[in-house]
């Protein structure tokens, strides 16, 4: 027995409301809820809010909301590890038991339902606490560069001034969109970024972070190439 719990907290800074704002034609959250309700991955689909009127935008596209999130894990120091722990314990206590999670972020318009499929096949077959989103750089993060207070730059690793970009390892980063884990490893609070992680790989074209109004702005044009495609492209 699977859970999907989406965190969507009320009181985004940044961009205010974000978890509801219309984006291109629907409530954000809107976006993950259909994909975890398209992957037929899930016996619980739950949102985990403080606010009453994301829960409520949430049961409108199919999610369910049986608790409401205390004011002390809605704030801007509470964690995705805080925020899932107590999720996960509170539909134990209404006798939930299951023995994998999926924590799927609110603001992943482009997260599909074939890669949640993946994550909870990749968990379920490998030896893995977590199985989560990642995509690769688009440049060598071992020739980044830094900036001084007068805007002067200095390489991150010189040594690799020299080095063709060929020549250095490929690097990933977390895509933001979801993260399976086994039950018993959320609430050991064991971290996810460990060696006991197994990463689930998207293209860059669909992995976009909503933090900022640039970052909204940019979800949006992806959008309009994803959403407007060609008939003749495959994405």
């Amino acid at each position: 027995m699977t859970l999907c719990i989406i965190p969507a907290r009320g009181g985004s800074k940044r961009i205010p409301r974000k978890n509801i704002k219309l984006f291109y034609g629907k409530p954000m959250i809107a976006y993950s809820i259909q994909a975890a309700l398209k992957s037929a991955c899930f016996e619980h689909i739950i949102v985990s809010t403080d606010d009453e009127e994301i829960a409520e935008v949430a049961r409108e596209h199919g999610a369910t909301t049986p608790f409401m999130r205390p004011e002390n894990l809605a704030d801007d120091f509470a964690t995705t590890g805080d925020v899932m722990r107590h999720a996960i314990s509170e539909m134990q206590k209404q006798g939930w038991q299951g023995e994998q999670v999926c924590c799927l972020y609110a603001t992943a318009p482009f997260v599909r339902a074939e890669d949640l499929i993946n994550g909870q096949q990749t968990l379920s077959q490998q030896q893995a606490d977590f199985a989560f989103s990642i995509t690769n750089y688009a440049f060598p993060i071992q020739r980044a560069l830094l900036l001084d207070e007068n805007q002067q730059v200095r390489m991150l690793q010189p040594e690799h001034f020299f080095t063709r970009s060929q020549d250095l390892p490929e690097t990933w980063h977390d895509a933001g969109q979801f993260y399976w884990g086994k039950t018993e490893a959320w609430l050991a609070e064991k971290p996810i970024f460990n060696s006991h992680s197994i990463g689930i790989k998207l293209p860059r074209f669909r992995v976009q972070d909503i933090d900022t109004p640039e970052d909204w702005q940019q979800a949006e044009l992806l959008a309009q190439a994803i959403y407007q495609k060609p008939a003749n492209l495959i994405f």
